[in-house]
């Protein structure tokens, strides 16, 4: 199998990228000139250089490939470039990372993206396969858990805006890096969507309490009432003004995000491991536990 790999440098794209070449499969990454190769296997893949936004580069990325594994976003509207180079190169078939973001209550403009995008793949007469995972860990290269790590550590307290009863179900980079190569080893999972998510499922208030533990802290949650906050987020959100935390996250905090994976586990035998597991991996490669 010859594969074509657009986000190659990111976190996931790091991850997946090795246990393709594992597989034995023949990898070429997509990337834009100025990217960082320092986490790929340099020695082990060929670099295709060009940007979405760029259509006829990425056909010519594709020349020769069976396979487009797209794990870069589609939340960017690059994906009828996406789509329509792959329809011109003529690929086999084509895997692309959704998200279970676009199942919000909210409507933020990235859904009507995402949304969008899901369509085009969908209608697009490749055979496809579409994977949504919940909030991917797994390092200290994510750029979700270690950031509740690293305050959990530092601060005795932690804020909550709501009753932090909501599911969260985050999941294991290297979980969804072998439900990749499982896909793309199954025919069944041909022109279907998956949900990804990892194998347990936690209330904000124990996922914090969870890492806490695991730290070897006590932690104070400080329940605050989310509207307050929110309104005032809205305001400098408003006025272009930064700050570290988005009205929109405080308002994804109170409301579901656990989906199960029952499908996948069905069609190609998905079965992500807990968080305790997952969490252990990470806080060791962080240099936070002597496991």
């Amino acid at each position: 199998m010859k594969i074509l790999v657009t986000g190659a440098t990111g976190f996931t794209g790091s991850i997946v990228v090795p246990l393709l070449l594992a597989k034995g499969w023949e990898v070429a990454c997509f990337l834009r000139e100025t990217s960082d190769t320092s986490c790929l296997p340099i020695n082990k893949v060929e670099l295709r250089y060009g940007d979405l936004k760029d259509k006829n580069s990425l056909v010519e990325a594709l020349e020769g490939r069976d396979v487009l594994v797209n794990i870069a976003s589609l939340g960017f509207g690059n994906s009828s470039n996406i789509v329509e180079a792959a329809k011109e190169s003529g690929v086999q078939r084509a895997l692309f990372f959704s998200t279970t973001s676009i199942y919000t209550t909210l409507n933020p403009d990235s859904k009507a993206i995402r949304l969008e995008a899901e369509r085009l793949i969908k209608e697009s007469g490749i055979p496809y396969t579409i994977i949504r995972p919940t909030m991917i860990y797994g390092s200290s290269r994510d750029r979700n858990l270690c950031k509740f790590i690293k305050f959990i550590k530092l601060s005795p307290v932690f804020p909550v805006f709501g009753s932090g009863e909501y599911q969260l179900q985050p999941v294991f980079v290297g979980d969804l890096a072998q439900g990749v190569a499982s896909i793309l080893s199954t025919d069944q999972t041909i022109d279907q969507a998956y949900n990804l998510s990892g194998g347990s499922v936690l209330t904000l208030n124990q996922f914090v309490r969870e890492i806490s533990d695991s730290l070897g802290k006590r932690t104070w949650l400080l329940h605050l009432p989310p509207d307050p906050f929110i309104w005032f987020l809205s305001l400098l959100e408003g006025a272009n003004l930064k700050f570290p935390l988005k009205s929109e996250q405080i308002q994804r905090f109170n409301e579901h995000k656990a989906f199960s994976h029952q499908k996948a586990y069905n069609d190609f035998g998905y079965a992500p491991r807990s968080f305790a597991e997952g969490l252990s991996i990470e806080l060791k490669e962080m240099g936070l536990s002597d496991d």
